[in-house]
């Protein structure tokens, strides 16, 4: 048996990230945030989190180093965010090819049409004008995705609401299997943030996501000073031009995001006038509260939540080589876990052929005509 392989028969976690960029805080409240306290809740027996470069190249084909660059990038924030290697296993998602063989498997079990009708894929390649020429990687990275989450024998992937098409999927492409070749596969459950403002944080500039591309983050490894002109440029209330006209809550990101990180304790700490959040929304929206004011208590909130962050990838910043240590171990034990779950595969649909005994002696005997 591998020095690795071990049976997890309780829950599993499986998530992950693109390496395409450093994380923000949309990552942080989506997934990433949650991640760490399910990790030392002691609920799972095991978690492992992807580095998922193969899938990053689905659309980055032509620029593979800024794929290679960000691994080390995505690695230092999951450290520095609290991502404990001895609890949880970093892996890179290429160095698993076994999740190949089993994307492979899977795609004849899903049609074209299908794929077409799922609303994530339809707007990732909205987003990325793909609408003429979609590359067929990119096309199939659901399938891929249920490979992910299939190979750890996942019960539980905790992403963010635009992922429940995706998550759909995979349960679809599990029953398939099942029905097919017989209970093999585990059909995984989603896990969405428990903040409501979490399911979707916007981008500084009030756009529906925060996105690398539209340039509208708050990265976690960003300097304090550049939290602060993010925070202080963000998109609110267009029509509340002066300090005494009312304002408007909903839509406004300043107060989404307060709505993301805000606590009861941060009153006290930075803004001593209010209670809480309710008493602020209720004066901004009568008017007489300008958004300098608030602007500058979200800003104190993100330092605090941020700089503990900072200091610790400072830190991990220190021995590069360790990192890459922690990220060697966890695709050779991820590799393990996914070999397994693979021959089961193999099993199930009968193209195990060097391990089926009783087809060789089947087809032994045939050929001498007993």
């Amino acid at each position: 048996m591998h020095k690795f392989l071990k049976v997890y028969m309780g829950k599993i976690i499986l998530t992950g990230d693109r390496p395409t960029g450093r994380l923000h805080l949309g990552h942080f409240v989506g997934s990433l945030g949650r991640r760490v306290e399910l990790q030392n809740s002691g609920e799972f027996e095991k978690i492992f989190i992807m580095i998922a470069d193969a899938q990053a190249l689905t659309d980055n084909a032509d620029n593979p180093e800024k794929v290679r660059q960000n691994i080390i990038e995505v690695a230092l924030d999951y450290l520095s965010c609290g991502i404990d290697p001895t609890k949880s296993t970093i892996f890179i998602q290429s160095m698993v090819p076994e999740l190949c063989e089993l994307s492979f498997y899977y795609m004849n079990l899903v049609t074209v049409s299908r794929l077409q009708r799922n609303p994530t894929v339809k707007t990732e390649i909205q987003m990325r004008n793909f609408e003429t020429s979609i590359p067929v990687g990119f096309f199939t990275y659901p399938i891929s995705q249920a490979a992910d989450i299939t190979a750890f024998k996942a019960t539980t992937v905790p992403v963010g609401e635009d992922q429940e098409p995706m998550i759909e999927q995979t349960r679809e492409i599990v029953r398939k299997f099942n029905s097919v070749y017989g209970d093999t596969l585990v059909e995984p459950e989603i896990l969405l943030p428990d903040n409501s403002a979490c399911l979707r944080l916007p981008g500084t500039d009030g756009k529906a996501k925060m996105s690398k591309s539209l340039n509208n983050c708050i990265y976690l490894s960003d300097t304090a000073e550049d939290v602060r002109k993010r925070v202080m440029s963000m998109f609110t209330d267009p029509n509340h031009l002066r300090v005494e006209d009312p304002g408007k809550v909903e839509g406004n990101t300043v107060f989404t995001y307060l709505d993301a990180f805000c606590r009861p304790e941060h009153f006290a700490a930075y803004w001593p006038d209010y209670a809480n959040l309710d008493e602020v929304k209720e004066h901004y929206r009568r008017g007489g509260l300008g958004d300098v004011k608030v602007k500058k208590f979200l800003n104190s909130i993100l330092q605090e939540m941020l700089e503990p962050i900072r200091a610790r990838r400072k830190e991990f910043e220190k021995d590069i080589p360790m990192v890459y240590d922690i990220l060697k171990k966890g695709c050779d034990e991820a590799r393990a876990v996914a070999a397994a779950t693979l021959e089961d595969v193999r099993r199930s649909m009968r193209i195990n052929y060097f391990e089926d005994k009783e087809l060789i002696e089947e087809q032994a005997r045939r050929f001498r005509g007993e």
